[in-house]
């Protein structure tokens, strides 16, 4: 039998600060939100709308800035002149 040199006292302190550390983890928000089966699906829910909300207003954001630029060039006639009409169609939109 091999000995490490670690005493009972050793082994039962580790012991302890073993159950204290699982204790902190078990009682951590992550680990009680994911406990439960409906605070899990609204959490995600909740994610989800969040994502979705976020990823429209910065498509629409994008795609004005777009259409906004594009209807600045006038040298390229087909263009300069499909996104001047969309942005004289968001304008009357307003």
């Amino acid at each position: 039998m091999k000995d490490d040199g670690a005493a009972p006292e050793d082994l039962t302190r580790e012991l302890h600060a073993l159950r204290a550390e699982l204790h902190r983890l078990n009682s951590h928000r992550f680990i009680r939100v994911h406990n439960s089966v409906p605070r899990m699906l609204a959490f995600n829910f909740a994610r989800g709308l969040a994502v979705g909300l976020g990823t429209v207003l910065g498509a629409s954001v994008l795609l004005s800035l777009l259409v906004w630029g594009l209807s600045q060039i006038e040298f390229l006639p087909i263009i300069g002149e499909w996104a001047a009409q969309i942005s004289r169609q968001m304008r009357e939109l307003q």
